[in-house]
């Protein structure tokens, strides 16, 4: 995981500046090597605000503690994950970190080790207008890529393996589509010329 923390820290340090920004977030998923992962959503301590004021109006907190709580069941109640054949994954107990930014953090079980695909769907910040949330997977041995969470795609991201990568699966079906069409180009050709060879083949020489 040490080899990780250089990138976590030029991420962090990105987006420093979105740390009082309400409609920005970020999901990270990062791997630590023993069968466990660690999940961390942080944003600016105004839209936790938010959203706890929006769903627990009934219930309104009276402490720091009491606020951390209703953030950590807002997360849970807010977040899917699931991976390879649909399988989910299973929460630790979460730790809320208070500030100007602040961080929810659970460990996460039940990842397989041969993660094929993953599918996450983050809806933490749906009552805040133009929320987006910035989704980094740090798998060993993969890429570092980063995916967004928007209104444009429900806050839901399917992905898939590729190589040593994450894609989109659209990506993959775009790709398909593509080469699927440029060998149906190639066919209609090939076709037309043996075609045109036959016709020609049969016309007598004067």
């Amino acid at each position: 995981m040490k080899k990780y923390i250089l990138t976590i820290c030029t991420v962090l340090f990105t987006l420093f500046g979105h740390a009082h920004n309400p409609d920005a977030s970020t999901t990270m998923l990062v791997e630590k090597g023993d069968d466990t992962w660690i999940l961390q959503i942080s944003s600016s301590l105004t839209a936790f605000q938010q959203e706890v004021r929006t769903h627990f109006t009934e219930t309104p907190y009276n402490s720091p503690e009491e606020f951390q709580q209703m953030v950590i069941s807002h997360i849970k109640n807010n977040l899917e994950i699931n991976f390879n054949d649909g399988s989910e994954i299973t929460l630790g107990n979460g730790v809320v970190k208070l500030g100007h930014e602040t961080k929810v953090v659970f460990e996460v079980f039940g990842i397989d080790s041969d993660l094929q695909s993953i599918h996450i769907k983050n809806t933490a910040f749906n009552d805040i207008s133009k929320s987006q949330s910035v989704l980094f997977i740090f798998k060993d041995g993969f890429q570092k890529d980063q995916f967004v969470l928007n209104n444009d795609n429900g806050h839901t991201l399917e992905l898939i393996a590729s190589g040593n990568k994450f894609i989109e699966a659209n990506e993959q079906n775009a790709s398909f589509n593509s080469t699927f069409a440029i060998i149906i180009v190639i066919s209609l050709l090939v076709f037309s010329f043996i075609v045109q060879k036959t016709i020609l083949s049969k016309v007598p020489i004067e």
